[in-house]
């Protein structure tokens, strides 16, 4: 059995991983079309990975992430008060301390909702699959 697996690439490493873990006996399946398999094998080749390990790995990540991308949300809040900031010095007015205090809070009250609406721009389909 050695011999077998040293014909195996990177067979070690799998076992090893896979020591004293909980045998997976359920499957999650997708279609997908050829073009779309072979990126999937690219993304998966990347990572030194095989396919269903890569898979295993991406779908559980997004099940496990948090509804909210922090970092994504504070991108979007940045955005929104270099916008608000940008357009009173373009005009040449005066920005005061209270006005960055005001915009600060509105940005906070609203980055959440602003943050879902340019996440659902880049998730609508755009009917070019």
């Amino acid at each position: 059995m050695d011999s077998n697996r040293s014909q195996i690439p990177g067979i070690d490493v799998r076992l090893a991983r896979s020591s004293g873990r909980t045998g997976r006996d359920r499957m999650a399946n997708a279609r997908v079309t050829a073009k779309e398999q072979k990126e999937l094998h690219r993304a998966a080749n990347a990572e030194g990975k095989s396919l269903s390990e890569w898979a295993r790995d991406v779908l559980l990540r997004e099940a496990r992430r948090p509804s909210g991308d922090a970092t994504f949300t504070e991108l979007v809040a940045t955005r929104m008060l270099l916008v608000n900031l940008i357009k009173p010095l373009v005009l040449g007015e005066k920005v005061t301390a209270a006005w960055i205090t005001e915009a600060m809070t509105m940005v906070r009250k609203e980055k959440y909702k602003a943050a879902r609406e340019v996440m659902q721009q880049y998730t609508q389909p755009t009917g070019k699959e």
